[in-house]
């Protein structure tokens, strides 16, 4: 890929992105719908438990099982 081939599409994807953002509004969320029954809001812990350690765990998880039941040859 040459450079104004790299240009060019870094610039699509910036571009693209910037769109994106433009185009959600995250100003109407603080507009509440009839119905809206928000629960209580999560703790630090509760966040980084949910957003990061259990990712983390589910992928040692999968990782492990791959190993343990990979079936090809070893090779020394």
């Amino acid at each position: 890929m040459d450079k104004k081939n790299a240009l060019r599409a870094g610039a699509l994807a910036a571009g693209t992105t910037l769109m994106m953002l433009l185009m959600s509004s995250p100003a109407l969320a603080l507009t509440r719908d009839d119905g809206d029954d928000p629960g209580p809001g999560l703790s630090i812990a509760e966040t980084l438990g949910l957003y990061v350690v259990a990712p983390v765990v589910i992928f040692g998880i999968i990782a492990g099982l791959v190993m343990v039941l990979d079936k090809s040859h070893k090779h020394v």
